[in-house]
C-alpha cells in the first residue's frame, strides 16, 4: 500500500510518500480502502516528535479516514450492519495517511447522506472530540452558552454547528475578520476577534456580566485565567489542547465561589471500548443532524497524499478555515 511516512522529526518536508505491506484486519476490525484522510493538529505534533504514538498503534500518522470496506471480521461487520463495499468513515489511533487502513468496526460510521469521501474524512476526529468533551464531559444543555476558542478550526466549526443544533448559544473567537465572518455564517451568535479584543471583557459584555456555561479551550496557557473569570456559576471549562503552553494560573477563589469545573481530555490514547461508546452516541445523536444537513462539512483545502507536506504547511500557517484533507486517488 501507499503511505505517508515521517522520515524524521522536523519540518513538513520530513513527510514522504512510501510503500508498506498491506495491513490485515484482525478480530473486530475492518480493512478500508481509503479515499480521503483528515489532517489534524495531533498529526503535526507527531511529525515534530511531540506526540508519542500510543502502544500498539501504527507509526503512520493520520487519525481519521473515509472510503470503502474491502475486508474484515465478517461477524463484527454483520453485527454492525456493514457489508463489503459500504462507504464508511472511521476514527483510528494511527495509520490514516495510507490508501489502506485497518479500523475497529465499532469506530466506523456510515458516510452521511449526500456527503463525499472528502467531506466524510473531516468528521471522525472532530465529531468524536466535540461530542466527548462538550456534550458528555461538559454537559452542554439547550439554552446554555458555549464559548469556542478557535472557532474557525476543524474542531471549532464542528463545535459551533453541533452546539447550535442542540439549542445552545455560541460565542466563538477567531483571529481575523474573515474567520469571524465564517464563524457567524456557521451559526455563532457572536464572534470575538482575539487579536483586537480581549475575549474575557467581550464575553462578560455580551452576557451582561453573567458569563458562559461552557468553554471549549484548545489554547490553555494564559487563557485559563481569563476563561475562569468569564465562566458563569456552575460553569465548566474543558481543555483539549495546549497550543498556548502547559503552565496556567487562575483565581482559585472564583472556582470555589462559582462552583466551577476545570477538566480536560485527549482522545487518541483512550481504550477501544471508550471510543466505541463515543461512536455509538455519535451515531444516535449526531448522525441524524448530518443526514438532515443541520451540521455540514467545512473543507478548507484538499491535497493529494503526495503533497502531505504542503497540507501540514497549510495547517501550521493558521490560515485555514475548517478541515484540510488528503486524497488518495492519484497518490
Amino acid at each position: 500500500m501507499k503511505v505517508v511516512e515521517i522520515a524524521g522529526f522536523g519540518a513538513p518536508s520530513v513527510l514522504t510518500l512510501g510503500e508498506r505491506p498491506d495491513p490485515v484486519a484482525g478480530p473486530g476490525e475492518a480493512l478500508i480502502r481509503v479515499r480521503a484522510s483528515g489532517v489534524n493538529r495531533p498529526d503535526v505534533l507527531q511529525r515534530l516528535g511531540q506526540y508519542p504514538v500510543p502502544p500498539g498503534a501504527s507509526d503512520i500518522p493520520g487519525l481519521e479516514v473515509a472510503g470503502e470496506i474491502v475486508a474484515g471480521d465478517a461477524a463484527a461487520l454483520k453485527q454492525a450492519g456493514y457489508s463489503l463495499g459500504d462507504r464508511v468513515c472511521a476514527l483510528v489511533s494511527g495509520g490514516g495517511y495510507a490508501d489502506l487502513c485497518v479500523a475497529p468496526v465499532a469506530q466506523c460510521l456510515p458516510v452521511p447522506t449526500g456527503w463525499t469521501d472528502i467531506e466524510a474524512a473531516s468528521l471522525p476526529e472532530t465529531v468524536f472530540t466535540v461530542w466527548s468533551n462538550v456534550f458528555d464531559r461538559a454537559r452542554l444543555q439547550a439554552g446554555e452558552t458555549l464559548l469556542v476558542q478557535g472557532g474557525s478550526s476543524g474542531i471549532g466549526v464542528t463545535a459551533i454547528q453541533m452546539a447550535r443544533a442542540s439549542g445552545a448559544r455560541v460565542i466563538a473567537t477567531a483571529g481575523s475578520d474573515i474567520k469571524c465572518r465564517a464563524c457567524l455564517e456557521l451559526g455563532a451568535d457572536h464572534v470575538i476577534n482575539y487579536r483586537t479584543q480581549d475575549f474575557r471583557d467581550e464575553v462578560l459584555r455580551l452576557t451582561g456580566g453573567r458569563g458562559v456555561d461552557v468553554v471549549l479551550d484548545m489554547v490553555a496557557g494564559d487563557y485559563v485565567d481569563r476563561e475562569v473569570e468569564c465562566l458563569a456559576e456552575d460553569g465548566r471549562l474543558v481543555i483539549i489542547a495546549v497550543q498556548g503552553g502547559t503552565a496556567a494560573g487562575f483565581n482559585a477563589r472564583l472556582v470555589l465561589m462559582r462552583r466551577l469545573t476545570i477538566t480536560g481530555s485527549t482522545l487518541r490514547p483512550r481504550s477501544p471500548a471508550f471510543k466505541a461508546a463515543i461512536s455509538s452516541a455519535c451515531r444516535q445523536r449526531v448522525w441524524p443532524l448530518l443526514n438532515e444537513g443541520r451540521v455540514r462539512p467545512v473543507i478548507d483545502r484538499t491535497f493529494p497524499a503526495s503533497e502531505a507536506a504542503q497540507a501540514h504547511t497549510r495547517m501550521e500557517s493558521g490560515l485555514h478555515i475548517g478541515k484540510i484533507v488528503l486524497t488518495w486517488e492519484s497518490a
